[in-house]
């Protein structure tokens, strides 16, 4: 009998770097962007792949990851249909209207739209590729220069080596945009894409944003590898909702970073549901005095799922405050990995951090990690944490079974009493009724349908 087991080593995508100079060639890219491209690939090739003998990966191994499949990368080419997208990816969520959109399938671009009353207050809001050639001197100072940078990790430095598309949105001082914003990366064909995200506020400025990933389930794997740089500055505020929902056969890799400046305020609320398995680094780094930091996070995974969340929360001046809350349920045979970190720079006095992870197990075959940490270096600070997992309690469900509701209704309500207080911290009926929709769907078997 032979045995056949996984390579400890995980295989990488099968790419060189004639692939990142073919890109740029067909982008038509300037040649600062040209070299630091070609500098992240020189970074990406000398760090090795990361594997469950480190730290941040130990429990998520994604060896099953067919990369000659997942690993193929699709180019832009031109304009992409609209009607690719399911309706519902593009529709406000954030209230009646929108002030603009930009949506791609795979790396191309299907739109890119708005307000005329917006764009006449100085509002950049396009695809990451237009805003190369008619920004360059905003694109060329942010992007992967403030927040997410490719010496972060394997995955940032191949991102910053190959990324195919994104979105490109900055508010000038003193803007407040009324209208929300939406952008839309569905993966419509099974290979590689990496969509970047970078968002700009300067000082004074204030928008709400709303992100969607999205995708069929395909036959073949899929891979996703992404950056999302969010850039709040002086007085400014941003609300930023994502929410996530890809195919089962979705692998994603990302890092996500929020800068705030002195008096800035970030509200960044997660949704994730879809996937195989993803690997997502999130950090807010409170750089100014004042600054403020809240982060809600819901997710639920089933069947063979595997969903990992990696945040940190780096307070870095002082009278700063962070807020974290993630809560997540699981069922079937699903896994889930939350590690948080609350950093707390000596310069920082006067710092109130706090960060809690909840997770509701279904069955008695799924998962969770939850793996809160303190790293305090100043001494008048108050930082707490916490995380519990918990089963569903028999006796409630008992009484709403003795009252005549079934039972799978009754594991709804608590299911839906468990979510209660994040949906809460939601401040769009939009958002949480898609999130309702996908946590009924899950609880029903119809997540697929």
């Amino acid at each position: 009998m032979t045995v056949r087991s996984l390579t400890r080593t995980p295989a990488a995508p099968s790419l060189t770097v004639a692939d990142v100079e073919a890109l740029s060639k067909h982008n038509n890219e300037p040649q600062w962007l040209r070299e630091r491209r070609l500098a992240a690939w020189e970074l990406y090739e000398a760090l090795p792949m990361p594997s469950t003998n480190d730290e941040a990966w130990r429990r998520t191994d994604y060896r099953r990851i067919k990369w000659r499949e997942a690993g193929r990368l699709i180019m832009p080419v031109g304009r992409a249909p609209l009607g690719v997208i399911p309706a519902h990816h593009y529709a406000p969520l954030l209230g009646d209207r929108q002030g603009g959109l930009v949506a791609h399938v795979d790396a191309s671009v299907a739109t890119a739209e708005l307000d005329p009353a917006l764009a006449a207050q100085g509002v950049i809001f396009t695809d990451l590729n237009t805003a190369v050639q008619q920004h360059p001197e905003l694109v060329e100072q942010y992007l992967m220069t403030t927040a997410v940078r490719p010496e972060d990790g394997k995955f940032a430095a191949l991102h910053g080596a190959l990324w195919t598309h994104g979105v490109f949105l900055y508010v000038p001082p003193g803007v407040a945009v009324e209208l929300p914003l939406h952008s839309v990366f569905y993966a419509a064909s099974s290979g590689l894409t990496l969509g970047h995200i970078l968002i700009v506020l300067d000082r004074g400025a204030q928008v709400t944003y709303m992100h969607e990933y999205g995708s069929p389930t395909l036959e073949e794997q899929s891979a996703f590898v992404g950056a999302t740089e969010l850039i709040v500055g002086e007085d400014a505020r941003l609300q930023y909702v994502a929410l996530q929902h890809w195919g089962r056969n979705m692998y994603e890799f990302s890092h996500q970073r929020t800068r705030v400046q002195r008096n800035g305020t970030i509200d960044w609320v997660i949704g994730s549901m879809g996937g195989k398995l993803f690997k997502v680094f999130m950090e807010v780094d409170l750089d100014g005095e004042g600054s403020t930091g809240r982060m809600s996070g819901l997710y639920f995974a089933d069947k063979d799922q595997m969903m990992d969340h990696d945040t940190q929360q780096n307070h870095n001046a002082p009278h700063t405050t962070s807020d974290l809350l993630f809560k997540g349920a699981l069922m079937d045979n699903a896994r889930s990995v939350w590690q948080g970190m609350i950093y707390v720079d000596p310069v920082a006095q006067k710092t109130d951090g706090f960060q809690a992870n909840r997770n509701l197990m279904l069955s008695r075959t799924c998962r969770a990690d939850s793996i809160p940490g303190l790293e305090i270096k100043a001494d008048d600070v108050r930082c707490t944490h916490a995380a519990t997992l918990s089963q569903l309690d028999e006796e409630p469900i008992f009484y709403l079974m003795s009252r005549g509701i079934p039972r799978r209704e009754a594991e709804k309500l608590a299911v839906d009493g468990f979510f209660g207080p994040i949906m809460e911290r939601i401040p769009f009926a939009g958002v949480r009724e898609r999130l309702q929709e996908s946590i009924d769907a899950k609880l029903l078997g119809q997540a697929d349908q």
